[in-house]
């Protein structure tokens, strides 16, 4: 019943494994591993095992299939701190905080990648990787975006730093960048609120929890983690595992 899935040779009743999942499927900004600890009367170390074998479980497979529609586009930064920045502007390559490079369908999905480098070359390969030719892109005007255009159907920015954060054109849906920014605000929150700090090598495992719980934004409680534990099987991570993650999209 439990080989090969996230519970293998797991010596934690099934039963609160099963409350954990839901609290991390029901929590909108997640858990942490010492409220889980408690809430479960397991050890720091089990529960903190425990929630990333259940973040491993939310993750998705390789994706097979595109995005298409209105697709937005955008990165951010967390954890750590700037170095000489004075709070503003995009972290530089030695800032502490790690970047993330995300794309979110309108009225649809989102995917959420760790990236080690925020360059042209990184994001738009995973940019052609998971967004289909026929896709209306919308970004800022950050320069890396600048080679879009003839890539897809349409590539549309908004100016940020004129203070521009939505405009309509003719026959064109609403040009903004508001849906990605209101995902990356979760996302920090959560990070901020409740985990306070994320090691690097495990960033990826967080992003896949924010994705599903996103992703399934639509369904109950019980219908997520329904839906989390039917992606149980042929997930099995071991402890050393879990700490030698590579950053990757």
């Amino acid at each position: 019943m439990t080989v090969n899935t996230i519970f293998e040779d797991s010596h934690i009743p099934l039963n609160k494994w099963l409350l954990a999942i839901h609290l991390l499927c029901a929590s909108k900004k997640g858990m942490s591993a010492h409220k889980l600890h408690r809430m479960l009367g397991v050890t720091y170390k089990s529960a903190w095992f425990m929630a990333h074998r259940v973040r491993y479980m939310m993750s998705q497979p390789s994706f097979k299939q595109k995005m298409f529609g209105v697709i937005e586009a955008d990165e951010t930064y967390v954890g750590g701190k700037r170095r000489n920045q004075g709070g503003q502007g995009r972290p530089g390559d030695y800032s502490h905080k790690q970047k993330v490079f995300a794309l979110v369908k309108r009225d649809g999905d989102v995917r959420s990648f760790h990236v080690e480098r925020v360059t042209a070359e990184n994001l738009q390969a995973i940019l052609w990787k998971n967004a289909h030719p026929s896709s209306t892109i919308m970004t800022d005007n950050f320069a890396s975006y600048d080679n879009l255009k003839g890539q897809f159907n349409t590539h549309h920015t908004v100016n940020h730093s004129a203070g521009e954060y939505s405009r309509k054109e003719v026959g064109m849906p609403t040009i903004h960048t508001n849906t990605i920014e209101g995902v990356f605000s979760l996302l920090k929150r959560g990070i901020n609120g409740v985990y306070h700090q994320v090691g690097r090598r495990h960033l990826h495992r967080y992003l896949a929890e924010f994705d599903f719980r996103y992703n399934a934004r639509k369904i109950s409680d019980t219908d997520r983690t329904l839906l989390a534990l039917s992606q149980a099987e042929g997930k099995r991570l071991q402890l050393r595992d879990s700490v030698k993650s590579p950053i990757g999209a």
